[in-house]
Formats: C-alpha cells, structure tokens, sequence
C-alpha cells in the first residue's frame, strides 16, 4: 500500500467530525474525537470550528393547556438558529509506545429560539445548553502479529451551563392590568462533573488499517444549581399556592450526561483508497425527567419527578440514540485528497422535542503542501425527519408536553467545516 494513502485520513476524520456534529441527537452537538491520539509523529495539534445551520420549521402550533392563560401570535416559527463549534487537541508522542493527547471539545449542547410571539410560547421561547469538556487520554501500544494493539485511557473535566425560558401566564401580558410584566419564567443551570474513558485499538499500519472501540462513561453531574426567574409576573399575584412568583428562587436538582460507546474501522482498499466507517450508541434515555427544586426545601425531602417540592423540570425523555456512518478517501495527487460518506442518526425524540432521524451526506478536501502542514475544508447536506410533539407519558406515567402541540416536516440542514493540523 503506497505510503501517500496516509494523507487520506486527515481528510477522512474531518468528514467523521462534521457529520456527527451536523446531525447531533439528544443533547449531542460537538460529540467526542480521539482520532489526533493515532496520528504519526512525536508531536501533532489540530484545531477546528464547524458552522451548523439547521433549518427546523415548526408547524401547526396550537395552546393546549388553558389554565396559564390563551396562546397567541404564530403557529408557524423557525426554531433552530445556525451555531458554531470550535474544538482543539494536542498530542506529544512521549516514547516510541506512549501518547497522550490533550483536548478541548463542546460535546454536548442545544439551542432552540421559537422566539416569544407563538402559539407554542408555553412550551419553550428560548432554550439553550453549552457544554466544555477538558480531556487528558493517553496510549501505549505493543506488537502483535503484523500490527499493533493500543490501550486507550483518559480523564475529562465537564462544565455545563444553560436556560429555558417560556411563558407562564399569558394572561398578564394579554390583559395590559400589569404594564411593563411579559409572563414569562427563566430557569438558569450550571453544574460540571467528571468522566472517563477507555478503549482498545488494533493498526496494521501496512495497510492503514485500524479498528477501535472506546467506551466514555457517563459523567455525573451531581448536584446541579441554578435559579428560576419569575419576576415578570407581579409580585402581588403571589399566593400560598405559588408563593415564587415575582421573585428569583434558588433551585437544585441533579442530572447525569450519558456513557457511550463507539467503533471505528478504515483500512487500505486500493493504491490511494482509504474506506472508512462508525457505529455508535448513547445512552441519552438516561435524561429522562430533570426536576428542579427550592433549595430551602432540601431538607424536608428529596428531588424527584414527583417530589412535592417541585418547582419546575426539564423533560426530555430521550430514547437512546444510534449513528451508523461510512465513507471512502481517495489520494488524487501527493498535496490534494478528498472523501465523502453518508450517515444516518436514529433520533432521540419520543415526543418532546424535534430531534428525530436525520440523514447526511458530506464531503471534503485536504491540501497537504507539506509532511507537516494539512489544511481541511468540508461540507455536508442533509434533511432532518418529520414529527409531531405533544402529550408523552413521562415518568411516573405522568403526561408531559400538555402545554402546547405541533408538527414539523421533514426539513434541510446543512455545514461547514474547517480545520488545520500541523505534526512533526
């Protein structure tokens, strides 16, 4: 196999990275990459951003819950703005056997703007969760046979932050009795953890052959703290009943993020052919109902789905999720290469939010002017599957999404991607 194949895999890793960023479930944005950590080389880094532009419509919005007051405005609103996700690594080869690569990644985060003029308003104006991730994994690899078996071991510190905002009694913005008072409540939350991983790999670097299969465990979040934000609504409407209105209540409650596990294959197929491919599974049903609770109440019980105190949740109720993607590079000449593949992510969705199936096509380039300088740009286009949201038996069986219903269509998505790494 001519050596000059190995400059397909740069480009081939960036196609891996920007589908699986474009067509994120659950609460996946940026995922995890540990590619940089097989790289040649004593010391290598690579640093990236994508430009994700979804284009989810909502369709058909209606209120369906009449006790917060009447819905109003449109029933048919863009939800999903355009983000960017930058990511960084490093990795220094510290003998001929050991690497360790360091990395700062977003793997986790959404964000959906409806806006505050919709039918739907009840159910979510704004939502938005951003997440940083600090990684340390390391490698040692040993002879076997033809090629190599590597271990795979790491550590990583997450940070993760975000907010909903929604409406809580459109009566008080409808009736104009409280003038300068929108309605609406705020839940802000912010929490971290720690996560680890580990794997195993097999190369046979004769072949750019390579086969890996990692495991990131969950990471546990503990205690997550935050604030619900009721001061749109009069103080003076406060009672026994709901004695937070008008006021800022420090809430707590605790969530986990979800343990994965990933294989990765390529192998040499042809002189300047490199095929290429991923399965994964995320344990996203592990976000099922996220209660919020009173901090004065901790000592009077716990925070659970149907704790008595509490305030206000966030329910997602995710199914797990699957991504299956393959691809095939190609070496046109020794500076350019190029890769395309398609993907498919099963959607995490089981009635409460839009993420359902999406379907991906991607494809990239490399400039390589020299051993030491690789240059990547990419794109990918693809439609995000129909669906509907509404009532979901939530846990407990007790029903969710009563606040509002709609539809959406079967909708585009599309990215773009660039990247550099520099090795030697």
């Amino acid at each position: 196999m001519p050596r000059t194949i190995t400059s397909i895999i740069g480009g081939a890793l960036l196609m891996t990275s920007i589908s699986s960023v474009a067509q994120a479930s659950g609460l996946e944005r940026g995922g995890y990459s540990w590619d940089l950590l097989f790289t040649k080389g004593t010391v290598a880094t690579d640093a990236g951003v994508t430009h994700v532009m979804p284009e989810r419509r909502i369709k058909n919005a209606r209120d369906t819950d009449p006790s917060n007051g009447p819905g109003f405005g449109r029933t048919s609103v863009d939800e999903t703005p355009s983000y960017n996700i930058p990511r960084w690594s490093g990795k220094v080869g510290i003998t001929p056997e050991f690497d360790c690569l360091a990395s700062y990644q977003e793997p986790w985060g959404v964000h959906t703007d409806p806006g505050y003029a919709w039918q739907g308003n009840a159910s979510n104006i704004e939502t938005e969760i951003t997440s940083h991730d600090y990684g340390l994994t390391c490698s040692y690899k040993w002879q076997v046979g033809p090629g190599f078996i590597r271990g795979i071991a790491g550590v990583s510190y997450q940070e993760i932050e975000g907010f909903k905002t929604r409406m809580v009694n459109s009566n008080i913005p409808l009736s104009g009795l409280f003038p300068g008072y929108d309605g609406t409540g705020t839940l802000d939350i912010k929490g971290d953890g720690w996560g680890w991983r580990a794997g195993v790999a097999y190369e046979i670097p004769e072949y750019e052959m390579r086969f890996s299969l990692i495991y990131n465990a969950e990471v546990d979040l503990g205690e997550v703290n935050g604030t619900v934000d009721l001061t749109e609504i009069p103080r003076a409407l406060a009672s026994a009943r709901n004695p937070f209105l008008g006021a800022v209540t420090d809430v707590y409650g605790t969530a986990t993020l979800p343990q994965q596990l990933e294989f990765k294959w390529q192998t040499g197929i042809a002189p300047d052919w490199l095929a290429f491919g991923t399965v994964k599974w995320t344990d996203w049903s592990v976000l099922g109902v996220i209660p919020f609770c009173p901090t004065v109440t901790k000592s009077l019980g716990s925070c659970g789905p149907s704790s008595p105190f509490r305030l206000t949740s966030l329910d997602l109720m995710f199914q797990d999720g699957w991504y299956v993607m393959a691809g095939i590079g190609h070496q046109f000449t020794p500076k350019w290469s190029g890769a395309a593949q398609i993907s498919w992510d099963r959607g995490t969705s089981t009635g409460l939010t839009t993420q359902t199936d999406t379907y991906l096509l991607s494809a990239g380039v490399q400039y390589q002017p020299n051993k030491s300088w690789q240059l990547q740009a990419g794109a990918a286009v693809g439609m995000l599957s129909s669906g509907s949201y509404g009532p979901t038996a939530c846990e407990g069986n007790q029903p969710c999404g009563v606040d509002a219903a709609y539809d959406f269509g079967d909708d585009f998505v599309s990215a773009l991607s660039v990247s550099a790494k520099l090795k030697f």
